[in-house]
């Protein structure tokens, strides 16, 4: 299987070869949304070899947040691991769950649900997979459980996103309907979906504790020596202890800071409002309070840091080559002629037909545009006015854009968090999609289930 980096640069020259066949084509844009109807021809911009060759640093330019953000994280982690409190704490609670390592699975698939349905945790999760790896190869499962265990628990909440203001918001602002509209449907496939992912992994996991060699990965399995022996790892002292206590600290302000609680109708907590610059900001102070509480020298702590980064340094290379398509599609102008075709397929239908049809559009559409928010505001302007002439709320047509970006977001080389997970636990991609290809089919069915519900109860 060919890596991360040629799957994303055939993708690249496939999107450049495109723009000089396809159409080109803009709409009329009014505070940034696309007005229905406006489609107009343009001149072609066709995209040739130093086009190509500049999208990808087009790509890290775009993304240099997100991607900053996780040299920070690997900087943070770098120190946080010199100190050896990982290594230690990881040992007490793998020693403390033993027996029960199972239960861990459920327990934080819920808590990423959670936070992906209420503000739509994704990005933010890149942090957690160098942490929870060493727990669960220690535990005995392979790598895919603990990609899974973030990947799908918080995929599960995007995908069901009840007052996500990233996706749901936006889409519910260009659609004129207010955020709680649709919200009962959106919570009823939450539990679902999330029960169902729970039961995927934990079915996996189960197989794979009871014999290693039934593992997907029994192959391409992490070396020995790079898995901590939990029995040999010295008990946490003191200096450790508060480590981990900066630790737990930084991971719950993160939380806290990107949760939009106005947004969400609450004002008794002040909304933060922080995001990548702020985070990153955070993840280096917290890289140089670990070393300041556990006494590291400072050239020390530099070294670790610096090494730190460097270990994520090709997480971030892929997230910006990921970004680098939507980037050439928008110089190619085609971004634009796409979502006309879907508009002019989906003129006429009935209810039940159009909510499906929409549906079955913008699977391929979040695939050339990964980006929730960047989708809902290229589409919902358009799709809202044509879904009340076939009779469809502005609700359910969210349901179905965020069912769909959120089921192929768990898969997409587009995505740059797939691809970065996948990194991360040194999965190929074609390992991720023969594990995963059975749970996106039940999503599938049960979203196809759900809107026609929501078709003839709306």
């Amino acid at each position: 299987m060919p890596t991360a980096y040629a799957i994303l640069t055939g993708l690249i020259v496939a999107v450049a070869v495109a723009t000089w066949v396809v159409p080109t084509g803009q709409y009329d844009y009014v505070d940034g949304a696309p007005v229905a109807g406006s489609y107009h021809a343009v001149a072609p911009n066709p995209q040739g070899v130093g086009a190509v060759l500049l999208s990808p640093l087009q790509g890290f330019f775009d993304a240099v947040d997100v991607e900053l953000f996780i040299l920070m994280v690997g900087g943070f982690l770098g120190v946080v691991m010199e100190t050896g409190a990982i290594n230690s704490g990881v040992a007490a609670v793998v020693r403390r769950m033993r027996g029960r390592e199972k239960w861990m699975i459920p327990i934080l698939m819920a808590l990423f649900g959670l936070g992906g349905t209420t503000f739509g945790m994704w990005e933010e999760t890149m942090a957690f997979y160098p942490i929870l790896l060493p727990v669960f190869l220690a535990a005995g499962y392979d790598a895919l459980v603990s990609i899974s265990v973030i990947l799908l628990g918080a995929g599960a909440g995007v995908l069901c996103s009840t007052v996500n203001p990233f996706a749901t918001g936006i889409a519910a602002g260009f659609a004129g309907v207010s955020l709680g509209e649709g919200l009962l449907l959106r919570a009823a496939m939450l539990v679902v979906y999330e029960a169902a992912a729970i039961w995927f992994v934990m079915r996996y996991a189960a197989r794979v504790k009871a014999d290693p060699e039934k593992s997907i990965m029994a192959h391409n399995r992490w070396p020995k020596h790079e898995i901590p022996n939990m029995e040999d790892a010295p008990p946490l002292t003191r200096r450790q202890k508060w480590v981990l206590a900066v630790f737990a600290a930084v991971f719950l302000i993160m939380i806290y800071s990107v949760i939009p609680f106005a947004d969400m109708g609450i004002t008794a907590l002040p909304t933060l409002g922080w995001w990548f610059p702020e985070l990153g900001a955070l993840f280096l102070a917290g890289g140089l309070a670990a070393g300041f509480v556990y006494g590291l020298r400072e050239a020390k702590v530099a070294q670790s840091f610096v090494h730190g980064a460097a270990e994520l340094l090709s997480v971030a290379f892929i997230i910006g080559m990921s970004r680098a398509i939507t980037a050439l599609m928008s110089s190619g102008l085609i971004t634009d002629t796409v979502l006309h075709w879907g508009e002019q397929l989906l003129s006429g239908a009935g209810s039940v037909g159009f909510i499906l049809l929409t549906y079955l559009l913008y699977l391929p559409l979040s695939v050339l545009i990964p980006s929730s928010s960047g989708l809902a505001t290229l589409s919902i302007p358009i799709m809202a006015p044509l879904g009340q002439f076939a009779g469809v709320g502005g609700d359910l047509i969210i349901t179905a854009f965020q069912s769909a970006s959120g089921l192929v977001n768990l898969v997409t080389p587009t995505s740059a968090v797939v691809m970065g997970a996948l990194v991360f636990g040194r999965v190929p991609y074609d390992r991720w999609i023969r594990y995963v290809w059975k749970l996106l089919a039940i999503f599938f069915v049960l979203t196809i289930l759900f809107l026609i519900l929501g078709a003839f109860t709306g």
